[in-house]
């Protein structure tokens, strides 16, 4: 079952493919990112866990914005733009 470190390091490898590739933000998507790293779709998934981390390593001053979210903010459909690189 992935944890929260599971998703944290597979965002943070998204972000530095689209860095790699001179991106200037990445777009994430939850149903996405928990396909990447693994259990989803199914009966054990960790979709709230998944979320949470894309919540947390959201920095709205860095000009991070959310594109998508379901009503419920916990979701398959939750999108957010990163602005690369990264505040520190």
């Amino acid at each position: 079952m992935p944890t929260a470190e599971d998703f944290n390091l597979e965002l943070h490898r998204i972000m530095l493919e689209a860095m790699r590739a001179g991106k200037e933000c990445a777009e994430v998507n939850a149903g996405e990112l928990h396909r990447r790293v693994g259990d989803y779709p199914g009966r054990n998934h960790r979709m709230p866990v998944c979320c949470g981390v894309m919540r947390a390593a959201l920095a709205l001053d860095a000009g991070d914005v959310v594109l998508a979210e379901p009503p419920s903010g916990l979701g398959a459909s939750l999108t957010i733009r990163y602005v690369l690189p990264r505040p520190v």
